[in-house]
């Protein structure tokens, strides 16, 4: 099987499909990747192993016209380009995983149509690229039980897919001990993405210099590598201050030791948190495009598993009220059995049946 992946930009849209990619590798599938050569697929598809195809795109837009006339051009020569290594490659099915590259990929793969198309679509409310594709895909395949209006009639819940390691965690008292942690107290995980999150590191330095953690817990915080320094000084001296990371590329180990977690509402975070069984803080992105982390985090909070906090209630010092209130023993265990309930579904086994189904369609025709 020749199997085509086309999205990038950020890691929500990235590593679910190399989570994708690497179980039809292991069946035997060869891959190949189409995106761009100036954001994050053009480090972070090499380093996963697999080919990188680059193609010229430009973002959908409804600003000035400058902007949409070089954009335009842009997706033009990326369609011709997409079209050409579609043609070499001869895949049995593309998948799009978001990101605008998606767009001048997917055209060239509808215009050439030898072979289904599919799109991950793993934020509650799709952009505008994804919701304009969505006519000309074959199959959407979602994250949460409800499908987007634009979905009507090609929405498939199967869950987010996250790398293998996270679905199947070390001991917790390993993973407490490899990071330095007691064993005898319970844990707040909490990290803002590869940048940080400022609001959030600011608000859990304040709470711990003024040792408002909850009694009985203790913090691991990944702070994001460009807020780092900052936030060791402002912590220096204080009983948290070696559970402080700049960054974990592999989250195992804070996965399994962590009771609960406080984080954004991005699409990979909320992936790895269904697929761990954690329950969540989400504080979601004020600046996200269409404001999609708040729609992906009340989704989350109305299955149970989360609680939503404004950002601005962060900054504002509500942290230690709701931090209070969710580590109480019943309320706690009342979102860790929703957040449980949640990893029931497995992504990469409903994903790998719905390529099958897909591609023998294909054969069939």
């Amino acid at each position: 099987m020749n199997v085509v992946f086309t999205g990038g930009g950020t890691g929500g849209h990235l590593y679910p499909a190399i989570a994708i990619a690497d179980v039809l590798r292991a069946r035997g599938a060869n891959i190949t990747f189409i995106g761009t050569k100036d954001r994050l697929e053009a480090t972070i598809v090499p380093q996963a192993g697999y080919r990188l195809v680059t193609v010229a795109s430009g973002p959908l837009t409804r600003s000035s016209s400058g902007r949409m006339l070089r954009s335009g051009f842009s997706n033009l020569i990326g369609i011709m380009q997409a079209a050409r290594a579609i043609a070499r490659v001869k895949p049995d099915i593309v998948i799009a995983t978001g990101g605008y590259v998606c767009f001048p990929v997917v055209l060239a793969a509808a215009i050439l149509r030898k072979h289904p198309i599919a799109l991950l679509e793993p934020n509650a409310h799709p952009g505008l690229t994804n919701r304009v594709l969505a006519s000309i895909v074959d199959e959407v395949w979602g994250a949460f039980p409800e499908a987007d209006r634009h979905f009507k009639g090609k929405y498939v819940h199967t869950g987010i897919p996250v790398r293998a390691g996270l679905r199947s965690l070390p001991s917790r008292d390993d993973a407490v001990t490899r990071l330095g942690l007691s064993v005898s107290r319970r844990t707040i995980l909490a990290m803002g993405g590869s940048q940080g999150a400022r609001s959030i590191n600011d608000a859990l330095a304040s709470l711990v210099q003024t040792d408002g953690l909850p009694e009985g817990w203790q913090l691991i915080h990944v702070t994001g590598e460009k807020e780092y320094d900052r936030v060791r000084r402002a912590l220096n001296g204080t009983h948290a201050s070696p559970a402080v990371r700049p960054y974990l590329h592999d989250m195992t180990d804070a996965y399994a030791a962590a009771d609960l977690v406080l984080a954004r509402a991005g699409a990979s975070t909320l992936g790895e948190l269904t697929a761990t069984g954690k329950p969540a803080v989400l504080v979601p992105y004020p600046h996200a495009a269409d404001d999609h982390q708040r729609a992906n985090a009340e989704m989350v909070a109305r299955a149970g598993a989360a609680v939503v906090v404004d950002d601005r209630e962060l900054i504002a010092g509500k942290l230690r009220n709701v931090l209070a209130d969710v580590t109480r023993p019943g309320r706690l265990n009342a979102l860790t059995a929703a957040a449980e309930r949640a990893r029931a579904m497995d992504p990469l086994a409903t994903i790998l049946a719905r390529v099958d189904a897909l591609t023998s369609r294909k054969s069939v025709k």
